[in-house]
């Protein structure tokens, strides 16, 4: 089958690469022009035979812009899904703007990183069954091999919401491992903290691939000594939080580890500033003066 790709970064150049070792036709285009198979998005447009298929894996920032042009070189009957990390109330516009054009739309939450060239990417779509039906044979060859990995999640935007939860998910799980790290870092009886997470890969039920790669992480550096603490946070986290407030849904893990990375960032934090203030004022206790 044939696919335009856009976007040939760290997710789309890997993903460009397991198609055609899959067998299917694919044609990318970056702005990085060393990336790219053709110079412009009209040039793709132009080697891919109607009706035409076009995935975009651009930044949230620029997807709307990226799927503009590209509705200007397309037509009647193509369809453009994005695989990107868009907020899901993005997608029924987009839809209906393409879609008085004729032009299908699919929203795919992708998730392997780096590692999808080689394990697969789970992908999570949104949109209309015949589109889904139609984009299959790509669907397959993406995922990983076996029963698990992808689902139709629903109308336009169900692909984005999926993605969006399973992020903040991700946030759950990645603080939960970080705080058993912080806690067997500071143990006067573990001597081999690396070690122990070694030992939780197999047989455990806290077993998981972020384990594996926190693994990994402490192999290379015991101690995550070359390592800062300011950790940034992408949109879907906040989207979670947002999600929860409006309907209502106490999502306390998640919510706590979105406000764990804003901590992250604070050299001296002044709300922890403001308790030990309070704690000397009501309880005469000892405060630490810079």
């Amino acid at each position: 089958m044939q696919l335009g790709l856009v976007g040939l970064g760290r997710m789309g150049g890997n993903m460009r690469e397991r198609l055609r070792a899959a067998g299917h036709e694919v044609v990318g285009f970056d702005r990085n022009a060393e990336l790219s198979d053709v110079a412009t998005l009209a040039e793709l447009a132009d080697k891919l035979e109607s009706p035409r298929a076009v995935w975009v894996m651009v930044p949230a920032g620029v997807t709307d812009a990226t799927i503009d042009e590209l509705a200007g070189v397309l037509g009647e009957g193509d369809i453009i899904i994005d695989g990107g990390n868009s907020r899901f109330s993005d997608d029924p516009p987009r839809a209906e703007r393409l879609g008085e054009q004729g032009i299908g739309y699919l929203d795919v939450g992708v998730s392997g990183g780096v590692w999808g060239r080689q394990n697969g990417y789970a992908l999570m779509v949104g949109g209309a069954q015949e589109h889904v039906e139609r984009l299959m044979p790509i669907f397959e060859a993406l995922k990983p091999e076996g029963e698990f990995g992808f689902v139709h999640a629903g109308p336009v935007g169900a692909g984005h919401y999926a993605k969006m939860v399973h992020n903040g998910i991700e946030y759950g799980l990645m603080h939960a491992y970080a705080e058993g790290y912080e806690l067997l870092a500071k143990s006067e009886l573990v001597t081999n903290v690396p070690g122990v997470f070694k030992s939780w890969r197999e047989g455990t039920v806290v077993r998981s691939w972020l384990l594996d790669l926190l693994d990994r992480a402490l192999d290379e550096d015991p101690e995550l000594a070359e390592l800062s603490s300011y950790t940034e946070d992408t949109g879907e986290g906040r989207w979670t939080v947002d999600e929860a407030v409006r309907l209502a849904v106490p999502l306390n893990v998640i919510t706590a580890s979105l406000f764990a990375r804003f901590a992250s960032r604070q050299d001296d934090s002044p709300a922890m500033k403001a308790v030990a203030a309070l704690r000397q004022q009501f309880g005469g206790h000892a405060v630490r003066k810079r």
